[in-house]
């Protein structure tokens, strides 16, 4: 799948704005709209955005599962 596809389509998922998106991944709220644009970002901005997507997905998934959730135990 294109960046710009998993992009938006983690903003569908999640209700992220694209420039809150932007700002949260890499620090460029105009980001998603310039990409829309045309803009072809560098190797490692790339690399950032799939990282944050990647990261995203398993915080999503370990909140489906309850793996990661401290879990209030008797003292």
């Amino acid at each position: 799948m294109e960046l710009l596809e998993q992009i938006e389509a983690y903003l569908a998922r999640t209700r992220t704005s694209p420039s809150t998106f932007g700002r949260l991944a890499v620090g460029d709220p105009r980001l998603v709209a310039d990409l829309k644009s045309g803009r072809r970002p560098r190797r490692r901005t790339e690399e950032r955005l799939r990282g944050y997507l990647y990261e995203a997905e398993a915080r999503a998934e370990n909140c489906k599962t309850g793996h990661g959730v401290r879990k209030n135990l008797p003292a």
